[in-house]
């Protein structure tokens, strides 16, 4: 990707010497139908105009573009030649004065790649639908810009389109689109207040669109009004619940107005879901947009609908955290995601019927956090973020689930009401600027009354220090069974030794007179240094079970004394409180990952208690984690025994779920995913005819697709099965399905094939190249597979060189042989990290985390062979 990055340094620079007054963007968008139908990748006209001031007249800077073409550059009324400053990636001007006027008329490429503007078209009528994607630095591609978050401007778009789409962006639109002639008409909408490049938008084509309103009472007597809308393709419309979607969009609205006193700024709300997007959501102020995965075709579990809500009011919490008060650079990412991670879960507990999300964010979200801080790679949560590579692979689990856990402790340090009213000030205080790290913890040290340099010195250990610590009980015990000493023992790591201040709550169970798992003391204290005793809990008797990090107030990794193992073992399911429930498994999780616990006996655990969970969200984290434990941390001879018990124990969960519940679904698909002997697969195929059946469980169109990539793995589904399924569901989610499918296939042609489409072309959209990645990578089929791990190695440079950076981040870290779990793949791994230290760092940095999870996966094998 030479000449596409840009240095932290080379951003100030230009911020130190430019102010941006305005942008006015116009697109030329009536080619993207016709290039779709003559077949070509097709582009479209960019005319930009930026006002900016230069504080030494006579410098030279430079815009952002990455286009296949540039017609005409004018600086200040000057013609410039473009083949004098455009190199593909910059247009350099000189000579400026301190009133300047720039106008960069562009040819630039509609995206298949989810970046920039892309295109799709949908299979099932024909329609081309457009929408920008644009973080961290791809608004580049769509119109010449100051491409970095602390030059702000507003944004005014005009777009020309076909005359029967809609067009949408940032701002209304300034009156009814004008007729052009020749089937177009141009849409004009209204500036936009002060925002960054990143999260401007335009969202075009013949959506299906569902309008609603939001009014409040403000304190000051007036009225607050926002029109809603929520979009998504027209073949889609009849699954889309929109008034679900206005329904969590207004409650977290009258949630955010009222803690955060500070009115909703940007206008209206569209909420956008669109085809192929490479991410959950973006918080374009005025325009979201959603992966269109979330308007589900299918039944989904409870679980789903918890999701997609925490994710709408995640992108909310954005309009304020990141939208209204932008970091300055990329090093303080944290500032809006870690906030919009925790915001979204706690405005989801407190503003909606999902009560479950403290449960969901222990056991998921921060499993997530748990494996991206234990990598060679980890990072403090306000990282050091050189440029835009490193940027873009900073979107992690430390920046969102680390910072949102941190943030959970913070406000158990400061308190509620101190931690919001240092949000209202800060939003107040900052309102369309650029902050760092030191304007929050001024705010906090104002509102918290623990000063300024408690919280310098909270900020260090939490903010600046990587690594995750690990909290164990020690319990002494007199004669009579009573505890004479709990004491909290802190670890850390050698290369993370930072021992961190936490704020916890120590949990005593026991066995109540029905035989559940009950709570029966409860101690909250600070945690700090390498050994803390909870006195608190001095004379209570012996319980069953200590758990460390009750009610999940802190990001720890948490051990269990010999007795409570013991306890979880015989009676993990007896656990009446969900919260305590999934942390333990969460902890079980973080100890079978960490080669303590053998994996054998977390299986066992599994298929022993999973039966027992009533929270549907846990339950579909350790199917998944059930999954990856036996094909990566199993000993090889025990994989086999290990998937028939699986499979079995999901076969008998599934028959014994009540009929029609979220769990039976659940089951289903886990049974599926299991599912490998001749009886196993004849009644997956009975399922798939009619003529089986299980009481209750829909074989809706998702569920057939679940169980026809079983048949496919396993080699009992025929390409013509596939096509037929195909003809069944010939959509774009149909096509993703179906190509798995086939790349699912156990034989040496259907790897060939998979493995050319996404290596040898360039030629797939996004979500077909993960599709094809997916089916590729079956841990049942690694001789299949064993011969690309050289191959693997050899493309690594070339492909990080000439594709886009979200298509080989996908190839690199998803065609990494991950199934050869053997020294000879780990030494192959070595060796190019030896042999190519110069390297873009973002391709070393996901080949070191490729390597660490292999290791990790051959230590938790050894692990599990010696049990």
């Amino acid at each position: 990707m030479p000449g596409r990055n840009l240095t932290r340094e080379e951003a100030r620079e230009r911020a130190r010497i430019l102010t941006v007054d305005a942008y006015d963007v116009h697109l030329d968008l009536r080619s993207a139908v016709v290039a779709v139908e003559d077949g070509t990748a097709g582009t479209f006209r960019s005319r930009t105009t930026v006002r900016f001031r230069c504080a030494e007249p006579g410098a030279a800077t430079f815009l952002d573009l990455l286009a296949p073409a540039v017609h005409a550059v004018t600086l200040n009324g000057r013609a410039l030649d473009p083949a004098e400053v455009f190199d593909g990636a910059r247009v350099t001007v000189d000579g400026l004065a301190e009133q300047n006027e720039l106008t960069v008329d562009a040819e630039c490429a509609y995206s298949r790649t989810g970046e920039g503007l892309h295109r799709f078209t949908d299979p099932v009528d024909g329609e081309t639908y457009l929408y920008t994607q644009y973080e961290p630095a791809d608004a580049r591609r769509v119109f010449a810009t100051f491409e970095q978050p602390d030059l702000k401007a507003p944004f005014t778009f005009t777009v020309t389109a076909p005359a029967h789409w809609d067009v949408f962006s940032n701002s209304p639109a300034e009156g009814d689109p004008v007729d052009d002639g020749e089937a177009l008409r141009t849409w004009r909408f209204a500036p936009t207040l002060p925002i960054s490049t990143y999260i401007t938008a335009v969202v075009a084509g013949p959506y299906h669109v569902e309008r609603d309103h939001y009014r409040r009472q403000l304190a000051d007597g007036s009225t607050l009004e926002i029109p809603l809308g929520a979009f998504c393709r027209k073949s889609l419309a009849k699954y889309f619940d929109a008034d679900e979607i206005f329904t969590v969009t207004r409650q977290g609205l009258d949630f955010f107005h009222q803690e955060f006193d500070y009115p909703y700024p940007f206008g209206k709300y569209d909420q956008a879901f669109v085809p192929e997007y490479n991410i959950g959501a973006m918080e374009n102020p005025g325009c979201v947009t959603f992966r269109e995965e979330f308007v589900f075709r299918s039944k989904v579990t409870e679980a789903a609908y918890e999701g997609r809500a925490t994710v709408i009011l995640h992108e909310m919490a954005h309009m304020w955290f990141g939208d209204l008060v932008t970091m300055q650079w990329w090093d303080d990412l944290w500032l809006k995601e870690s906030f919009a991670d925790f915001m979204g879960t706690f405005s989801l507990v407190e503003a909606t019927r999902y009560q479950a999300g403290w449960t969901t964010f222990a056991n998921r979200r921060k499993a997530w956090a748990y494996r991206q801080d234990q990598l060679p790679t980890t990072h403090p949560v306000t990282a050091d973020i050189r440029d835009l590579e490193d940027a873009k692979l900073n979107f992690d689990g430390i920046t969102y689930a680390k910072g949102a856990a941190v943030l959970k402790q913070l406000v158990a340090y400061v308190g509620r009401d101190a931690f919001f009213e240092g949000a209202r000030r800060y939003f107040k205080r900052h309102a369309y600027g650029n902050t760092v790290l030191g304007d929050l913890l001024a705010v906090l040290a104002e509102t918290s009354g623990r000063g300024s340099e408690a919280m310098a010195e909270w900020s260090r250990a939490w903010l600046q220090t990587a690594g995750v610590n690990t909290l164990t009980p020690q319990i002494t015990t007199d004669a009579d069974g009573r505890i004479t000493e709990l004491a909290v023992v802190q670890e850390a790591t050698a290369d993370h030794p930072e021992l961190r201040p936490h704020r916890i709550a120590v949990g005593l169970y026991n066995r109540s007179a029905d035989g559940a798992l009950v709570r029966t003391a409860r101690a909250e204290l600070d945690v700090s240094g390498a050994r803390t005793a909870v006195t608190e809990l001095a004379g209570q008797p012996r319980p069953e079970l200590v758990l460390i990090n009750d009610d999940d107030l802190t990001y720890c990794k948490v051990r269990f004394d010999d007795a409570s193992l013991a306890a979880l073992h015989h009676g993990l399911g007896d656990i009446t409180e969900p919260l305590a429930r999934a942390l333990a498994w969460s902890a079980l999780w973080n100890m079978t990952r960490d080669g303590v616990l053998p994996t054998r006996d977390y299986l066992a655990l599994v298929l022993r208690f999973a039966g027992q969970e009533s929270d549907i969200g846990v339950l579909q984290s350790l199917h998944q984690q059930a999954r990856t434990a036996l094909d990566q941390y199993a000993a090889p001879d025990r994989r086999d025994e290990g998937n028939r018990l699986l499979a079995e124990g999901a076969l008998r969960e599934l028959r014994a779920a009540e009929p029609g519940s979220d769990h039976q679904l659940a089951w289903a698909r886990a049974f599926a995913q299991a599912a490998s002997s001749p009886e196993q697969l004849q009644l997956v195929q009975g399922l798939l005819a009619g003529t089986a059946r299980i009481d209750g469980l829909d074989i809706d169109q998702e569920l057939r697709w679940t169980l026809r990539q079983s048949l496919a793995a396993a080699g009992e589904a025929t390409e013509g099965d596939l096509a037929a399924e195909l003809d069944r569901d010939n959509t774009a989610s149909g096509r993703r399905q179906y190509t798995l499918a086939l790349a699912s296939r156990p034989s040496a042609e259907a790897k060939a094939a998979s493995w050319s489409a996404v290596v040898d072309s360039d030629e797939l959209p996004n979500a077909l190249v993960e599709a094809e990645i997916a089916g590729f990578q079956q841990a049942g089929q690694r001789e299949l597979t064993a011969p690309y791990a050289d191959r693997y190695f050899a493309l690594l440079e070339d492909v990080w060189e000439h594709r886009t950076i979200e298509i080989s981040m996908r190839i690199v870290s998803g065609l990494f042989p991950r199934y050869q779990t053997t020294p000879q793949t780990l030494a192959a791994t070595d060796d190019w990290l030896a042999g190519h230290p110069d390297a873009a760092p973002a391709l070393r940095r996901l080949v070191l985390e490729c390597r660490d999870d292999l290791a990790r996966a051959l230590r938790a094998q050894l692990c599990d062979a010696k049990a």
